[in-house]
């Protein structure tokens, strides 16, 4: 079974009563879902067509690192459905094993009526008739004798029901059993890619690292890197105004930007950051390579290590920006964005909700970038606020 990453898809879904209004809900949200991919994604063609033709060193990267966090995406929910199908596998067998303790039991059971059956002979109630005695004897063994047949056949049919829910586990074991066999070798297969694809960034990388490190000290690199930010992010505010639908009775609200329902700016001196590491640059201090200030916040960290969500809200942006590597941008409302740069892989798609504390990415270096760490950008309204001053300080 080849499981291709179009099959993870994660769809908001809707909240109707009855099965066919869900389904014609998820079916509309899912339409509305790949409506936003393809205007987000014709959003990134126009600004790339906007810079013309000048390339930059770390765009020969830009496939292989795309690559990497689209494997890692991969392996991350083959892992996931490998765990749900190995709970499912554990559930049948316990279900089996406690099945064929059933069976054995009623076995024994029907064993011992058959056998006090035959101790008294076949025809018991037609003996007592001819022997003569107490009517009232007659009735009570009678009764008896009844209750043994009924008994007996109840026990048969329960020993039928048995032995067919038995073949039926045993047959659903098989699938599962099936369905881990075709994961794990759909696992092995995209490990393989994901190694190629590691080891053909590296040989470019070994190529191109002197042209990324003299065009990362250049301010006119800086400077483009942060103005296609400012485009791109100006272009979602946009996007997203429109793209808002009027309420909807029973619709499922999206994440509005925190753990108790509350907005966004009610967050602030609440967050936690969104990486354990190194604070290495802070929002406002001169970059070191280019004289322009940094906009937010540069954690290193080991490459790997999980990125979580501050808040939470709805992915806009999930892919490779030149001078951000592989950046995921997060909707929490009320024009507010949080912005996670120069992962490793991203976990989330556009479109999927995400809880607060919710793991999206893993750290790296994507992007040109020589230090592995997450760049951590906080924006209202396009304008970036200083992170530290939202961050929990005990």
């Amino acid at each position: 079974m080849s499981i291709r990453p179009g099959a993870f898809l994660l769809v908001i879904s809707l909240a109707w009563p009855g099965a066919a209004h869900a389904a014609a809900g998820s079916g509309a949200k899912e339409k509305e879902l790949r409506e936003l991919r393809g205007r987000i994604e014709a959003l990134q063609k126009r600004l790339a067509e906007t810079e013309g033709s000048k390339t930059e060193a770390v765009d020969a990267l830009k496939e292989s690192e795309r690559a990497i966090s689209e494997a890692n995406r991969v392996l991350r929910d083959l892992a996931q459905q490998s765990r749900a199908i190995k709970s499912q596998l554990e559930a049948l067998q316990a279900e089996s094993r406690k099945r064929e303790g059933d069976l054995k039991g009623q076995q024994a059971l029907l064993a011992r009526l058959l056998h006090q059956q035959y101790l008294a002979g076949r025809a018991e109630p037609l003996k007592l008739l001819l022997n003569g005695e107490d009517p009232n004897q007659i009735a009570r063994q009678l009764h008896y004798f009844g209750y043994v047949s009924r008994a007996r056949a109840e026990l048969i049919a329960e020993l039928r029901a048995s032995i067919g829910r038995l073949a039926q586990l045993t047959r659903e074991a098989e699938l599962k059993a099936s369905e881990l066999a075709a994961i794990a070798a759909e696992q092995q297969a995209q490990r393989g890619l994901l190694e190629r694809e590691k080891r053909a960034r590296g040989q470019v990388l070994a190529k191109i690292s002197r042209d990324i490190e003299r065009q990362r000290r250049e301010i006119g690199t800086l400077r483009r890197d942060e103005n296609r930010l400012a485009r791109l992010l100006e272009s979602l505010a946009r996007l997203i105004a429109r793209e808002k639908p009027a309420p909807r009775a029973r619709v499922e609200r999206v994440p509005d930007g925190s753990v108790d329902g509350g907005p966004f700016h009610q967050l602030r001196g609440k967050l936690s950051l969104p990486v354990r590491g190194e604070l290495v640059n802070r929002f406002g201090s001169p970059r070191a390579d280019g004289g322009a200030l940094w906009k937010g916040l540069f954690i290193a960290a080991r490459a790997g290590d999980e990125v979580r969500a501050v808040a939470a809200g709805r992915v806009v942006y999930a892919d490779w920006l030149r001078g951000f590597g592989n950046l995921l941008i997060i909707d929490h409302g009320e024009a507010y964005m949080s912005l996670y740069g120069n992962n490793e892989a991203l976990y989330k798609r556009v479109g999927d909700p995400i809880r607060g504390g919710e793991t999206i990415a893993t750290v790296g270096n994507s992007g040109g970038n020589p230090d592995s760490g997450l760049y951590f950008e906080l924006r209202h309204q396009g304008k970036p606020l200083d992170p530290l001053g939202w961050v929990y300080a005990p």
